[in-house]
């Protein structure tokens, strides 16, 4: 087994920077009696699954009646945020309530933007993860689907406070290739192998299975499922099972998200049948936007998965909880899911860790409906791998000047990026650029954006309150137990 290295030689490799007293201390509080108040929780995450991919935000390709019914008998948020445009950092932030820059999974060992197969980095396992926060209040907790936060065993889910894991441990793209010393995309079954390659056409059927006996095994004590659906995934075409192929007319990849609408239906009458609907809130959105340019739709919003426009980061999210959560609601202020750990630990009986930084806000008032509630965020941010690229506050989008990358270079035809004010509230589509016009508000948001970049960091300057990442000496690839 890889051996971890201590402490300081994470943070002396990785992070380089000082941890502030106590960060990584002890991870979960003390235990505590159940309490029948304490709602069970199911949390699905899609896999690069655009705004506008799904009845209720708009799409008109990919019919998604069981969703589309989940809002209407729940609440809606228009402005919900992710806090990275591609998947391991995104998913850093929702496990852990913290900007991937906090906890130091913005970018794999060798600068990229997601952690590969056979990875030495993965989230620290000093992190408090969501997980983490639950189990001490009672919940019985699993991780049905892609994890993408490590993929050696000391980061597996297993180890970050679940107590049973079915999935792969990266995304559907990643699969066999020798030259990388890449295994084939394997499943596992806690933290074994049980199947290499997995069939992938199969993974969103077989994780309902899981799901739906999880539920019913925990039928008699609170529970957090935790589901990271693999589709509609990141290649160029998704996958389905044999029953829905050809069901959307909108190729495999609307394929993929009637099938996943499948599912959330089968998970939603597994609750009414076992009398579990109004003591489950159940939430479901995506780890980012789209990117498949040709069946997919972030509309109306700017952009594509993959980096800081509104399309890659701005995502549909749903939320129901018959009887807490005010039926066929509509929320239009900035929340993010780094709001999730504060949240659902209050709705727990839990504390979110006081012994480190956490970036997330309780976001229960927007959840039930409460007269005059607001956002509590001052100001959200983006960062694209180690850039800190805009921010927002309010209404206002504020884009730093930056060069173009080389994809925006070949389809865009431009060189760089001036300084962009955009007001969201009148101007989704970020066409308007209004930083000539507001100067005032120009200046407002470059003073956020430097308090970010003293916390933070930014590009090669570290920030004062960053954490480590994990890190192992030497990973080895997840095989087929013989």
């Amino acid at each position: 087994m890889p051996a971890l290295h201590s402490r300081r030689s994470f943070f002396r490799t990785l992070v380089a920077a000082p941890v502030s007293a106590g960060a990584l201390a002890a991870k979960t509080p003390a235990p505590h009696t159940v309490s029948a108040d304490q709602p069970n929780v199911i949390l699905v995450l899609c896999d690069n699954l655009g705004y506008g991919d799904i009845g209720c935000y708009g799409s008109a390709r990919n019919p998604t009646p069981h969703l589309d019914r989940m809002a209407a008998e729940g609440m809606r948020f228009t402005d919900f945020y992710v806090t990275s445009g591609v998947c391991t950092p995104s998913r850093a932030s929702l496990m852990t309530g913290c900007y991937p820059r906090r906890v130091n999974l913005h970018v794999n060992s060798k600068g990229g933007q997601v952690l590969t197969p056979v990875e030495p980095k993965g989230l620290h396992p000093d992190e408090v993860t969501l997980a983490e926060v639950l189990t001490p209040c009672g919940y019985a907790t699993a991780c049905i689907g892609k994890w993408h936060l490590g993929d050696q065993p000391e980061f597996l889910p297993t180890r970050q406070g679940f107590d049973s894991y079915f999935g792969i441990p990266y995304s559907d793209d990643m699969v066999e290739r020798p030259e990388s010393g890449w295994p084939p995309l394997p499943l596992l079954r806690n933290e074994q192998v049980i199947e290499a390659p997995v069939d992938r056409n199969t993974l969103t059927q077989r994780y309902t299975r899981e799901a739906v006996r999880f539920i019913e095994e925990n039928k008699e004590r609170p529970f957090f499922l935790y589901l990271p659906q693999a589709m509609p995934g990141s290649t160029a075409e998704s996958f389905a099972s044999e029953a829905f192929r050809g069901k959307s007319g909108n190729g495999t990849y609307g394929d993929a998200i009637v099938e996943l609408d499948w599912s959330q239906g089968e998970i939603l009458a597994a609750l009414k049948r076992l009398g579990l609907d109004t003591r489950t809130l159940v939430i479901w959105t995506s780890d980012n936007g789209s990117v498949n340019r040709k069946h997919g739709s972030n509309a109306p919003l700017s952009g594509w998965g993959y980096n800081t426009s509104e399309g890659a980061m701005r995502v549909p999210f749903i939320a129901r909880w018959p009887g807490r959560i005010p039926a066929g609601a509509t929320c239009d202020e900035l929340a993010s899911t780094m709001d999730l750990l504060p949240t659902l630990a209050r709705l727990a009986g839990a504390k979110p860790p006081r012994d480190r930084i956490i970036d997330g806000k309780d976001i229960w008032p927007l959840l039930a409906g409460e007269k005059d509630a607001a956002s509590p965020h001052e100001a959200f941010y983006f960062y694209a791998r180690d850039q800190l690229e805009a921010v927002r506050a309010g209404d206002w989008k504020l884009y730093v000047p930056r060069a173009a990358t080389a994809r925006e270079k070949k389809e865009l035809n431009v060189q760089s990026f001036p300084l962009r004010l955009y007001n969201l509230k009148t101007d989704i589509a970020e066409k308007h650029n209004q930083a000539d016009k507001y100067p005032d508000v120009v200046r407002r948001l470059e003073a956020l954006l430097d308090k970010a970049r003293e916390d933070l960091g930014d590009g090669p300057q570290t920030g004062k309150n960053q954490r480590p990442a994990g890190f192992v000496s030497y990973p080895k690839p997840l095989l087929l137990q013989k």
